[in-house]
């Protein structure tokens, strides 16, 4: 079910139906439709929210993880890699709440970092390197004595 909810998420989140205080009215609806139809399962807008907050969760906690020195991402088993027990047990001793995600399995890590990440690129500000092309101005140059 996670799969038909994410990847209509990260559809209209890639055409900006993603504010900053939620989803627009109609991606309920679409996620609502997609899920029905492959997992013949019917959710609600308060499902849909409540799986929101648990992505969020995850995500938050991860990508603080991941920005320290010794964690990786294993894309394969779809959960963190630590370099060492001694770095687990070093974060967790000053992050009491995540001791549970050191064996945790987050599927669909990829559609959630783009869903929640606040940095992705979406295209908005692109320029193409002729548009930096800066044309050189024509001012006397200043002789220094």
């Amino acid at each position: 079910m996670d799969i038909a909810l994410l990847e209509v998420l990260v559809e209209h989140h890639n055409n900006g139906d993603h504010a900053q205080n939620g989803w627009k009215y109609h991606v309920y609806s679409a996620v609502i439709g997609n899920v029905r139809e492959k997992c013949n399962v019917t959710i609600t807008k308060e499902n849909i929210s409540s799986r929101c907050k648990t992505f969020e969760k995850h995500y938050e906690a991860i990508s603080k993880m991941l920005s320290q020195s010794g964690f990786g991402w294993d894309w394969i088993n779809n959960k963190l890699s630590i370099d060492s027990e001694d770095v687990w047990i070093k974060y967790v001793a000053a992050n009491k709440k995540v001791g549970f995600y050191k064996n945790k399995v987050i599927k669909n890590w990829d559609a959630i970092t783009t869903i929640y990440s606040k940095d992705h690129a979406n295209g908005e500000g692109a320029v193409t390197g002729a548009e930096t092309v800066v044309e050189p101005t024509m001012e006397p140059n200043e002789a220094s004595p």
